[in-house]
């Protein structure tokens, strides 16, 4: 018990930790408001917790996008580094990785906009930003799974081939960078499935999902993020 409450604070006392734990609790509290909101016809308190639930996961919803309008630098920096992915083995995953920072970087910008706008800060019209940043959000999504896709066929070859040679260590670390792989492919999956219910009606299944999917997607894949982040932290200390 001890343990894990101290895992807990160290999880919410790093930046990336608290806001996965915020997105889990956001996408959790919508997922269950949803639900309760569909039994309104028959039990007046469900309907009551239901509402106050999503209104809840709007609250931290709205106080994820306002953290977001510090990570410009911190994205900046990451792209910087990476650069052109001159460390990267194979041109595929290289600039699969650079066009997935492209968009990521933009996406920042065009969501504080968006925000200063609700915010009146400023006069614009903020559903076209809104509108921008989802599908640059969506766009970054695809992009990611693409570029596990192709992460996992060049670890197959790879794996194919230890298995030749009889490296058994080194099948064991494959496997997990394989696992890890599919996570990331299933996580962004949900994260896109609710990207392309947030663009105008019209457009594929835009706007027919209802709160207890959305959530059930957003807090699916905020699990994976926490499982990652664990899995990630875990490796680094041993």
């Amino acid at each position: 018990m001890q343990q894990s409450l101290e895992a807990l604070v160290r999880l919410l006392e790093s930046y990336r930790g608290r806001d996965k734990v915020i997105r889990t609790v956001c996408y959790g509290s919508q997922l269950v408001g949803g639900v309760l909101s569909r039994k309104a016809e028959t039990d007046v308190s469900s309907q009551r917790l239901g509402k106050s639930l999503l209104l809840f996961s709007a609250q931290l919803s709205h106080c994820r996008t306002v953290l977001r309008l510090f990570d410009d630098l911190s994205m900046l920096a990451y792209s910087q580094s990476y650069g052109f992915g001159a460390t990267e083995e194979d041109a595929g995953v290289r600039w699969i990785s650079v066009l997935t920072n492209v968009a990521d970087q933009l996406y920042y910008p065009c969501e504080h906009i968006a925000w200063a706008a609700d915010a009146e800060l400023i006069k614009v019209k903020s559903d076209k930003w809104w509108l921008l940043g989802t599908a640059l959000w969506g766009t970054s999504l695809l992009l990611g799974i693409l570029r596990s896709l192709r992460v996992l066929l060049l670890l197959k070859k790879k794996l194919r081939r230890c298995e030749r040679e009889g490296g058994g260590s080194s099948r064991s670390q494959l496997r997990r960078q394989m696992q890890r792989e599919m996570l990331s492919v299933l996580g962004s999956m949900a994260d896109l499935s609710n990207a392309v219910h947030w663009m105008p009606p019209g457009f594929l299944w835009a706007g027919r999902f209802p709160n207890w999917l959305v959530g059930l997607m957003g807090t699916f894949s905020s699990l994976i993020g926490l499982i990652q982040m664990s899995a990630s932290n875990q490796t680094d200390s041993s």
